[in-house]
């Protein structure tokens, strides 16, 4: 038996699951964490959990990233009961150890979690329909609705800066300044592009400033493969990978959305002629946004959603060409070029998002007026 599989099954010894472990398999197709199936037995009843170990390099404050689940996912259990749901099936809840902690530090130093497993339903990593995003839309409404009362200022920052716009701005100059490939002067048409936006920049975090943008919980990585849906009803049933849950902005989440699910091209498409904003996606999603919320943002948070879409969209092309410049040391490539080609898809999104701004902010504005705010 290799030093893996010891690990593995140390750690699925120490929680307090129902019965014999039975199995525990690789599951799921995410990059971050390693995670599986843990089937256990009772009675010849079948239990089964997910089993986690979490990545360490990605996040070095484990004590501070699981207070942030246990406090959100206990919250959210609440809002489930007290709304007449499922709570064993809306949210991730966590499975103690046998000594009660939520997570479990291996003989190696390695730390893992369990959560119950959600059956009969699944994850979709592209979006087949427009009734996807739909629901992918609901669903982080529906998250920032029954958050909207959680103190979002008491959760750690397990990534720092990570939507911090002005900061990853800063980074992106160093990366031009140091130029350490030589390849600034092959891409001075995108570092003009986003220099002059820099002023738009800070205008989320002096709107906090200012008490008019309020600080919520954030999930940070809204893409369609985070959500769960129900097999039998085809409806969003509870969103999942909460690694990255950070104090952050309504309208950052639901911008990445549509960064990623309203751009009629792929993410490293090197034609640019095929990268644009489909506003027929865009409008499904505000739909199933507005609704999900179900009034709980703000006048504010409404009227900046188009600006989020924008900003996330830049951040993230900003932040594609330092990477380019750098070396390619952060994000994984594939061929040459290929952060400068999701650079552009990037840049190229955004100035098609101002030349339809007038209809992104009209689309806003009719959701609004079905589902007023009521705080």
């Amino acid at each position: 038996m290799n030093n893996s599989v010891e690990r593995k099954m140390e750690a699925a010894n120490a929680f307090a699951v129902k019965g014999q472990v039975k199995s525990c398999e690789p599951y799921g197709s995410g990059h971050i964490n390693h995670t599986f199936r843990l089937l256990c037995e009772e009675n010849g009843q079948e239990y089964a959990y997910i089993l986690q170990q979490m990545n360490q390099e990605v996040f070095k404050d484990i004590e501070g990233l699981m207070k942030n689940v246990k406090g959100v996912t206990s919250f959210l259990r609440r809002q489930i009961i007290e709304n007449q749901g499922d709570p064993d099936r809306e949210t991730l809840n966590l499975v103690p150890t046998k000594s009660g902690k939520d997570y479990y530090q291996d003989s190696q130093g390695y730390f893992w979690r369990a959560y119950l497993f959600i059956s009969q339903a699944t994850c979709y990593n592209l979006v087949e329909k427009p009734e996807d995003f739909y629901q992918s839309g609901k669903a982080f409404g529906r998250f920032q609705c029954l958050l909207a009362d959680f103190p979002a200022d008491e959760l750690t920052e397990t990534i720092p800066n990570f939507h911090n716009t002005p900061s990853r701005f800063r980074d992106f100059e160093r990366a031009v300044e140091a130029d350490v490939m030589g390849r600034a002067s092959q891409v001075q048409e995108e570092i003009r592009f986003i220099r002059e936006r820099e002023k738009e920049m800070g205008l989320a975090l002096s709107l906090q400033s200012q008490g008019k943008l309020p600080l919520r919980v954030s999930h940070n990585d809204t893409k369609l493969n985070n959500i769960m849906i129900d097999d039998a009803t085809g409806q969003a049933l509870c969103i999942i990978d909460l690694d990255t849950i950070m104090p952050g902005f309504s309208i950052f989440d639901y911008g990445d959305s549509i960064r990623f699910g309203a751009n009629t091209a792929e993410e490293d498409e090197q034609d640019l002629s095929k990268v644009s904003l489909s506003l027929p996606l865009f409008e499904i999603y505000t739909k199933g946004f507005w609704e999900g919320c179900e009034g709980r943002l703000t006048e504010t948070e409404m009227e900046m959603l188009p600006y989020g879409a924008k900003m996330m969209t830049l951040e993230c092309g900003m932040r594609f060409l330092a990477d380019y410049l750098a070396g390619d040391v952060y994000f994984h490539v594939s061929r040459d070029g290929h952060n400068l080609d999701r650079c552009r898809t990037q840049l190229a999104l955004v100035a098609d998002m101002e030349r339809k701004w007038e209809e992104m902010g009209q689309i806003v504005k009719k959701y609004a007026a079905i589902h007023p705010q009521c705080q």
